[in-house]
């Protein structure tokens, strides 16, 4: 969006320690401010933000949400556009549908626009009966700038590989996936990348290698033979919500195995873009019978697709014309 012409500033509570551990340091295209945890700093951001053309409140900031969510619309000149730009859908509306008197509820009948990442028309016509005017999914996608192909790099040799932190809403779909078909197939080598791992029993061929840092992250790609997604429950029992990691991987040009979600075809061809597991036994037959050769083939075509209709800056021109439809200005400024 900054290359688009807007100016843009990022805010960002100081909790969970989320400062000590920053992928990167402030960027040239967003300025970013850190807030303390505190009531008061909390309207005094919403009220800068309230200066904005566009001001967007993102779902999970994790300091006070609800009162975010308040403070934001409070502020926001009466003439701005007003975002909610949903993370977690699946999990935002399985919210809603739990506590109806949740804030958001109230919300959405003032919000101009609802974003998603990703979720399709079952997200769209869920959002529209609640009560929100418009409802359009902005999908995940590449950087080739940061994720891209590099170097193989030894301490990733494996047949499969599998970064992700332990999440309670995903840990049985890593076991089921992941665990089982390594416990099945002793011959290979699995590696298991993420925090959380360090007290769960796993099988002699899987390495844990705690947390993997952002810069290695194509190298961890790149390497094994193959590399595997796993949806979170929610998102793959909503489909349509392809995670970041599977446009990273396939930008490095890994041979990606995802387990199968509704829409998976809309964004990577399965079978020749990607390879899709029904379960732990698919994951063990596509490990028995992938070679080298196909593993490399099927990373090379995820590749050039992913450069032709998955990038950041093809999903910036789609909010910037969703933007637009709302009012036009040669240049607008926005505050998230």
């Amino acid at each position: 969006l900054s290359q688009l012409g807007y100016e843009i500033t990022f805010y960002e509570p100081d909790v969970y320690d989320r400062q000590k551990n920053r992928d990167i340091e402030a960027p040239d295209w967003c300025n970013v401010v850190i807030y303390e945890a505190t009531p008061h700093a909390l309207m005094q951001v919403a009220a800068s933000a309230g200066k904005a053309d566009i001001v967007v409140k993102a779902s999970g900031v994790g300091f006070e949400d609800e009162a975010l969510l308040r403070a934001v619309l409070d502020h926001a000149r009466t003439d701005a556009l007003t975002v909610f730009w949903d993370v977690d859908a699946p999990a935002t509306l399985g919210q809603l549908r739990d506590e109806p008197d949740h804030p958001l509820h109230r919300a959405l009948r003032e919000i101009d626009l609802v974003l998603t990442y990703g979720g399709g028309d079952p997200v769209v016509w869920a959002y529209r009966a609640l009560g929100a005017a418009e409802c359009v999914p902005i999908y995940n996608a590449l950087d080739p700038e940061t994720h891209h192909p590099v170097a193989k790099d030894k301490r990733f040799a494996c047949d499969l590989a599998f970064l992700g932190n332990r999440l309670p809403d995903r840990e049985a779909r890593v076991e089921a996936f992941f665990l089982d078909p390594a416990n099945r197939s002793g011959d290979q080598r699995f590696l298991l990348g993420g925090s959380g791992w360090g007290d769960k029993q796993l099988p002699a061929n899987v390495a844990w290698l705690g947390h993997v840092g952002t810069r290695d992250h194509n190298a961890f790609n790149v390497t094994p033979k193959a590399v595997l997604n796993i949806s979170r429950d929610s998102m793959a029992a909503n489909g349509f919500s392809p995670a970041t990691r599977v446009f990273e991987a396939a930008g490095a040009g890994a041979c990606l195995i995802t387990d199968a979600w509704l829409g998976v075809e809309l964004f990577l061809a399965p079978g020749e873009e990607i390879l899709v597991a029904r379960d732990g036994n698919d994951v063990t037959e596509i490990l028995r019978t992938l070679t080298p050769q196909r593993a490399r083939a099927i990373g090379a075509s995820a590749l050039r697709r992913v450069l032709a209709e998955h990038t950041y800056a093809l999903r910036a021109a789609v909010a910037d014309a969703v933007f637009r439809r709302h009012f036009e200005r040669p240049t607008v400024e926005a505050a998230e």
